[in-house]
């Protein structure tokens, strides 16, 4: 029987500190498939889940938010001393909750994201993450010294969150010579990555061989200086401006799209609006999709993408899927843009010339339309392909 439903994106680490306390508990937790972005948003979600965020949790008794919060109910269920064996060890384990969300989570997002391209590089901002994080993790491994675990002799809901915590700075940017300089920490992360039940929600934690580091974007060459400043140019009117006008109103899709089902209700109300001579549809592969390992990769480089791609948004939807599963996966969907060709507000985007954009020839291909139906609704199977996570771009 199932316990409760877990609702979030896929391959989300915060989840995992529920999934690896279910393994050691013995309850089932349901995860269906969600639409972050679209489904988060809905009117019935923040009804039940206020901040609008995931991981949210439900059963028949209770609706919660905060991966932590969840995590506890889950620990709490059936017989194992995953909250401590007393009084004193479940104070010990709030403590080290507390500490990692106070002292690790923050810096270690401020180091990451922009790595990953889901906030802005700042130096300084930078550079205080690391010394912050690396200053959290020198206690734990001072703690550690003595210690196999954090609380008591056995695991704890404390040991599970610091591990969860912390997959992403070693799968990133946790170097080999960090960890053997902080071996108590590299020996305590191993053993616990080593359990069945912390692989059975994380597979193989694979440690990284060198620290990943920021990769600014390439600048264009900066015009030589003249004496005289010339006047700012006027900011030129987009060619796509020009075209003559569309029956089809792409921002009305874009709300239809989200307000409704997506097969067939949105599908089908695509096809009765859509304008074959005002926009072109454009099946999109991402060129280097042999050299794509874990899924959230695949998924930060989509989102990294359409980071740079604002300029285009007034001009296209599109939906690009990861399809597989880790370190057998690929990028592969569709755009729906305006006009005939693909315009420099596209092309101009840093990561362009990584995609491969084909444009459908035959849009009353039924093969196409099931293809399509399947990469807007994120199900099915593209290409014979399953789902493994997806962004819209709208």
């Amino acid at each position: 029987m199932t316990f409760g439903t877990i609702y979030s994106y896929p391959q989300n680490p915060r989840v995992a500190k529920a999934l690896i306390a279910a393994q050691y508990t013995g309850v089932e937790i349901a995860q269906p498939e969600f639409a972050m972005g679209k489904e988060n948003k809905t009117p019935e979600f923040t009804a039940k889940f206020p901040t609008g965020q995931v991981p949210a949790f439900e059963n028949d008794k209770v609706q919660l938010f905060e991966s932590n919060a969840i995590a506890h109910y889950v620990a709490s269920q059936g017989e194992s001393k995953l909250l401590g064996a007393n009084a004193e060890e479940a104070a010990q384990v709030l403590q080290w909750l507390f500490y990692t969300s106070n002292q690790l989570e923050e810096h270690i997002g401020a180091w990451i994201y922009p790595i990953l391209g889901f906030v802005a590089y700042d130096k300084t901002a930078h550079n205080k993450a690391v010394q912050g994080t690396k200053s959290a993790l020198a206690l734990l491994d001072k703690v550690l010294l003595k210690k196999t675990f954090l609380v008591g002799e056995h695991i704890t809901l404390a040991d599970i969150v610091v591990a969860c915590t912390l997959v992403m700075p070693v799968k990133m940017v946790l170097a080999p010579e960090y960890l053997v300089a902080n071996k108590n920490l590299a020996r305590y992360l191993k053993t616990l990555y080593a359990q069945p039940q912390f692989k059975a929600v994380l597979g193989d934690v694979a440690f990284c061989t060198a620290e990943t580091k920021y990769t600014p974007a390439k600048e264009a060459a900066k015009p030589a200086a003249t004496e005289q400043p010339a006047e700012p140019a006027k900011k030129p009117k987009s060619k796509l401006e020009l075209l003559p006008p569309s029956s089809f109103n792409l921002e009305e899709w874009k709300r239809f799209y989200s307000n409704n089902d997506t097969k067939p209700t949105a599908m089908n109300w695509f096809w009765e609006h859509f304008d074959a001579e005002g926009f072109s549809i454009w099946r999109v592969v991402y060129k280097y999709n042999d050299e794509l390992t874990k899924v959230f990769m695949s998924s930060n480089l989509i989102g990294g993408f359409f980071a740079r791609l604002e300029r285009a948004r007034k001009y296209a939807f599109g939906s690009l899927c990861v399809l597989g599963e880790d370190n057998k996966n690929e990028i592969e969907g569709y755009f729906v843009i305006r006009g005939q060709e693909i315009p420099e507000e596209v092309t101009d985007a840093a990561d362009f010339e990584s995609y491969s954009f084909t444009k459908v020839d035959n849009l009353a291909d039924e093969k196409f339309r099931e293809d399509l139906a399947d990469a807007f609704a994120w199900e099915g199977k593209f290409n014979g392909k399953t789902f493994a996570d997806a962004k819209v771009f709208k």
